[in-house]
């Protein structure tokens, strides 16, 4: 008898592009967070009201105002990653995909690739990578942003791995011709 981690990992086998939920000892329980310790604390508040600011506005539709909000939090704490994140967000949805790698460098960089802006910088990254056909980088980057306890990333990491689409394609042929034995013919 499968022990419960052996089905899980069964379950993943025959199913790579399923989420992970289900797999005992993947899920990351914490939460995480920038640490914003190092700021000045009234600054800080300051930069996070023009960040909503600035998701509010690109989500109204208001490309302008949404970047100058995201630039204004960038001159006030310019080592803060958080905004880079997201003005990379409002550059991608421009169609600027360099300036908005170049926004998600800077954030990798400021956050020392820990945290929450680390880990979704690494994601938009990934996906950036993954949409300009450079596969093996976006892999990566989804790698490290499961580390970080992504679970969307898993599973783009995942889809990316080529061994795992092989061993699942094997394997569908094995469990195929089990289901479909080939009966010789009778003279």
């Amino acid at each position: 008898m499968a022990s419960e981690h052996d089905e899980a990992v069964l379950r993943t086998i025959f199913n790579p592009n399923s989420p992970f939920a289900d797999i005992p000892g993947l899920n990351q329980a914490t939460t995480l967070t920038d640490d914003d310790s190092s700021f000045d604390p009234e600054l800080l508040k300051q930069v996070k009201d023009l960040e909503l600011k600035g998701v509010s506005a690109a989500e109204s539709g208001d490309v302008e105002k949404a970047l100058h909000h995201f630039n204004q939090a960038i001159q006030i704490l310019p080592l803060r990653a958080s905004a880079y994140n997201n003005r990379a967000q409002l550059k991608r949805l421009q169609g600027d995909t360099q300036s908005a790698i170049e926004d998600l460098e800077q954030a990798i960089s400021l956050s020392k690739g820990e945290g929450r802006s680390a880990c979704q910088a690494f994601v938009q990254r990934g996906l950036l990578l993954r949409l300009a056909h450079r596969n093996d980088e976006a892999r990566s980057d989804f790698e490290r942003a499961a580390a970080l306890g992504s679970e969307f990333a898993r599973q783009q990491a995942v889809i990316l791995n080529p061994y795992a689409a092989l061993c699942n394609r094997m394997l569908n042929e094995v469990i195929s011709k089990l289901r479909n034995p080939e009966v010789p013919e009778t003279q």
